[in-house]
């Protein structure tokens, strides 16, 4: 199903308030606990008191509440009691600082770090930091529909914002990959609170345009990605069904674990259109005219086909298969696919 969807019928801080800043500078009179959460957010990114960003919301933020993302798999990376990882001690060459936790070895925290901020930080290494997440965040011009409230770039904008926070707030490392021909903008994975408002800034810059190539741009990350890695795809999927398989294998292959959120509007999963309408096809201009009365049951059968061996073909891999719509609040869909996964471990 190459497009189809894609139609337009026209004391000392808590590490959460050290990570946690500047969502919402808005005046809060009314609940003290609101007023808490937008403080957490804007401490979380960094950013300045009359700075909020759009997608980072600090009401979803505080319903995510204290859940994790775990990789399941075996990840390069240092162990702080979330991930596996298949490296043991520590190399020689430094790489960043992270907040000490209970169970940390003492022989590993940097001393003169404390002697000059009061703080315990505990080096880390190239090849011992946390899991690294990359983001991959289709912006083709398919994923501009929406046909009430939030288009799936939108949707998808705010569920990579979350996904962001949450990564840093359990000191992983987070990158975010833009594509649709190509890729579109590469943002290298860290895990600094700063860090969170370079990733927000840029999902606000995503426009939807140009035409899908996810096979290419997944088969050169493929390629380019030397680490074994946490990989969350959001994308409607819109292109060649066995080409798109064959570069969730080739990411498999080299090791690397991978959720993907197939998004999808509700009106192209319900098809509820009644008169006969010019379907546009978003990406190539296509224009095609039906009477939805007669076309309904043949375009679900093939949605449900489509969704179907996307299914099948992704439980074969072990790719993890997320179905989305955008009709569910972002939040209440990516707490409810967590507590899930954190439950089948």
């Amino acid at each position: 199903m190459s497009n189809a969807g894609g139609f337009a019928a026209k004391g000392r801080s808590s590490p959460d308030a050290d990570l946690l800043a500047a969502a919402a500078p808005r005046r809060y009179n009314r609940v003290p606990s609101e007023a808490r959460n937008v403080a957490e957010t804007r401490r979380a990114t960094g950013a300045p008191a009359g700075r909020r960003f759009r997608y980072l919301d600090a009401g979803a933020v505080a319903r995510l509440g204290r859940i994790n993302l775990v990789a399941r798999g075996v990840v390069e990376g240092f162990v702080t009691g979330l991930h596996k990882s298949p490296y043991h001690g520590f190399s020689v060459e430094f790489s960043e600082h992270r907040a000490y936790t209970p169970g940390d070895e003492l022989r590993h925290i940097d001393w003169n770090s404390y002697a000059r901020t009061d703080r315990f930080h505990v080096k880390l290494f190239e090849n011992e930091t946390n899991v690294r997440c990359y983001l991959l965040l289709d912006k083709s011009a398919s994923m501009g529909y929406g046909s009430a409230g939030l288009t799936k770039l939108e949707y998808s904008c705010y569920l990579a914002g979350c996904l962001a926070y949450l990564m840093i707030r359990q000191q992983d490392s987070v990158g975010l990959v833009s594509f649709a021909g190509a890729v579109d903008r590469f943002i290298a994975p860290r895990s600094t609170p700063g860090h969170l408002r370079v990733l927000l800034e840029a999902l606000e810059d995503l426009k939807a345009g140009d035409r899908t190539e996810i096979a290419g741009t997944f088969h050169a990350l493929a390629w380019n990605m030397k680490r074994r890695s946490l990989i969350v795809i959001l994308s409607d999927l819109m292109d060649d069904e066995r080409e798109v398989m064959k570069a969730l294998h080739h990411l498999r292959h080299r090791k690397h674990e991978v959720i993907l959120f197939h998004v999808l509007d509700p009106a192209e999963t319900g098809f509820p259109f009644s008169r006969l309408a010019d379907f546009v096809d978003m990406e190539t201009g296509r224009r095609l005219q039906v009477d939805p009365r007669y076309a309904r049951e043949a375009y679900l059968e093939e949605l449900r086909g489509f969704v179907g061996r996307f299914r099948r073909e992704c439980a074969r891999s072990l790719v993890e298969y997320v179905p989305v719509d955008t009709s569910t609040p972002f939040d209440l869909m990516l707490t409810a696919y967590l507590a899930r996964r954190g439950k089948s471990g």
